[in-house]
């Protein structure tokens, strides 16, 4: 299986540095993001995090023509969701950033995409991600939804530290 277009999902400290590393790795890659200056300063090839060399990384993987940045996700062979979870009140996990952003790739999910979790989450939290996946496109199977034949992948890789390091 070759993973031609990758998405990532949330365009922050785990998934800018992954997008860039992608676009490096010659990977067309589409970052996804909810606030639109950031989608406005990736596409300009600036950046809007301090990473060291990351600044050098996006510029060319975007004047390369390997990366852009979009508000909505599109068709991909592989996603990687890096967004936010928080915590909220009693130290409770907080994954409505996951299941927007589930919500959010669902309509564009093919048979056979990759979706992979990569943010920082609880145990659970990648058999939520198939739940919400599975709800949202009954089409589809997934390995951690109740199915005998899974059509997509949604692995889990969470990160402790900035990739590129």
């Amino acid at each position: 299986m070759s993973f031609d277009t990758v998405s990532v999902i949330g365009l922050g400290y785990i998934g800018l540095p992954t997008a860039a590393a992608f676009a490096a790795a010659r990977k067309r890659v589409i970052g996804i993001d909810v606030t639109a200056s950031i989608v406005d300063t990736i596409n300009r090839g600036e950046i809007h995090i301090i990473e060291p060399e990351l600044d050098t990384a996006v510029r060319a993987a975007v004047s390369g023509g390997f990366l852009r940045a979009s508000l909505r996700p599109e068709a991909a062979d592989a996603f990687l969701i890096a967004v936010p979870t928080p915590f909220k009140n009693d130290h409770e996990p907080d994954l409505s950033y996951i299941e927007a952003a589930a919500k959010s790739l669902a309509p564009v999910l093919r048979k056979g995409d990759l979706v992979v979790l990569e943010s920082t989450s609880p145990v659970g939290a990648t058999e939520q991600l198939a739940a919400w996946l599975a709800a949202a496109r009954p089409d589809l199977s997934f390995p951690q939804a109740p199915a005998s034949r899974p059509t997509s992948t949604s692995p889990t890789a969470p990160s402790a530290c900035c990739p590129g390091m």
